[in-house]
């Protein structure tokens, strides 16, 4: 989107080895093996764009209390690096390499003529790593057409940077499609569906992990349906290629009258972890693109600075137990009737059954998402993460029950301040308190 101007005033205004990953028992050899700064064994929560009037020590100490791991868009700055190695926060650098962004589609296929693979040995060169620099930045959503090259950009930088991954952002499903296979170059995608465009970057781009931006509440033409179908397809192809989902949403605006709430934040979050995400990434901490950031063009904190603090803390505390788990399916129950279905290639059931639980719903019928999961160290322990989708726009909050009966396991439930405390009827039906724009994550023993 606007991601790559973002980057480059930033870099104006201041003029591979592999990633760690806990073993998941599916028997998949993973894409990369070599050790990287990141610890991938938690949830990481990133953040877009720290601007130079937002990089003194107490900016940075202010970025960590507020739930913050790591910065993607920071240019090689000594100085805030050492800041952030003083406050345990990771940069995605820019600017270390040939940057790209795929803007309307005009550059589809591009870029290997642009940047070639001797650019970014020249640039490497001149590069002198720090312990605060996580990844490198290779770009931000480029065109299928450009994936088969992106493969081999990949794996040269991952050989020149030993210390950090390559990090590269696609396109969410709002981007535009061709209309045959001789328009290919002449739309964003460069695909003629979204789900094909997803199947070329896991054919042609060897990493582990698949990253894409989707803002909700933006644009008109991006509605809930839309971002539903987006973690379906998305999700979908990562579980079934053993990568890591990581997804970037907002905590800005793109009206300046509009001041993104806490629960809309956790709407964004709950659901995208339902769908099995491992990294979440805010847009943006300072001014990127949109309004309302979290810090004012003075580097002074706004509403959103307390809202994302509390959110933030909210998913690292239930990330914990989390991500013992990965997420097997996704599941859309109650949503029959709602405008969240149109074009979302997934139906809504009424209650949710997968041998373990039966009979899950809300006790009023209302729509919840409902991640299925599966223990990482195949012990054969399940979970599921269930959050209430009804009030995604924040207008009228209310409060849930959810209702679902075992099969015999322990059962036991996390939110995001502890255990929450399940009841259970004689005939076997347990019941669970879930507000509007909450979650659970429903932990099961081994048999």
């Amino acid at each position: 989107m606007k991601r790559f101007f973002a980057i480059i005033a930033v870099l104006a205004a201041t003029m591979p080895s592999a990633i760690s990953r806990t073993p998941d028992n599916t028997g998949k050899t993973p894409y990369v093996t070599k050790e990287c700064r990141m610890d991938r064994s938690k949830l990481n929560i990133g953040t877009y764009i720290l601007q130079p009037y937002a990089r003194t020590e107490a900016h940075v100490k202010d970025l960590a209390d507020c739930g913050i791991d790591f910065v993607i868009g920071l240019d090689n700055d000594r100085k805030t690096l050492d800041l952030f190695s003083k406050y345990g926060v990771g940069a995605v650098v820019s600017g270390v390499v040939p940057g790209w962004w795929g803007g309307d589609g005009d550059n589809a296929g591009k870029l290997e003529a642009t940047n070639p693979l001797s650019k970014y040995e020249e640039q490497a060169a001149g590069f002198t790593d720090h312990p605060a620099i996580w990844g490198i930045d290779i770009g931000d959503e480029p065109s299928a057409v450009d994936f088969p090259y992106y493969g081999k950009v990949t794996a040269k930088v991952e050989q020149l940077f030993p210390n950090q991954f390559a990090y590269l952002n696609i396109y969410p499903n709002g981007a535009s499609v061709a209309k045959s296979a001789e328009d290919q170059t002449v739309n964003q995608l460069g695909t003629t569906s979204y789900r094909e465009y997803i199947a070329e970057y896991c054919k042609n781009v060897p990493m582990d992990y698949l990253s894409y931006d989707f803002y909700v509440f933006s644009w008109d033409d991006h509605q809930v349906h839309q971002m539903y179908d987006n973690l379906r397809i998305v999700a979908d192809a990562c579980t079934g290629t053993s990568r890591s989902m990581w997804i970037v949403v907002q905590v800005n605006s793109d009206k300046k009258e509009n001041w993104i709430s806490m629960n809309q934040l956790r709407f964004q979050a709950w659901t995208a972890m339902a769908f099995g995400t491992e990294v979440i990434s805010w847009a943006c901490y300072t001014a990127g693109w949109f309004h309302n950031q979290v810090l004012d063009e003075k580097g002074e904190k706004t509403q959103q600075y307390d809202k994302l603090k509390k959110v933030n803390a909210e998913i690292h505390a239930l990330s914990e137990p989390y991500m013992k788990y990965r997420r097997i399916s996704s599941a859309l129950i109650g949503f029959e009737g709602t405008d969240w279905l149109e074009d979302v290639g997934q139906n809504s059931v009424n209650a949710y059954d997968n041998g373990t639980v039966s009979g899950l719903q809300a006790d009023d019928g209302s729509p919840i998402v409902v991640g299925d999961m599966v223990a990482r160290c195949g012990d054969g322990g399940r979970a599921l993460f269930v959050t209430s989708a009804d009030d995604p726009y924040d207008k009228a909050p209310k409060a849930h029950t959810i209702l679902f009966k075992a099969d015999g396991r322990e059962v036991k439930a996390s939110g995001p301040y502890g255990e929450v405390k399940l009841g259970k009827t004689p005939s076997g039906w347990y019941s669970c308190p879930l507000a509007s724009n909450e979650a659970v994550l429903i932990e099961f023993s081994p048999r």
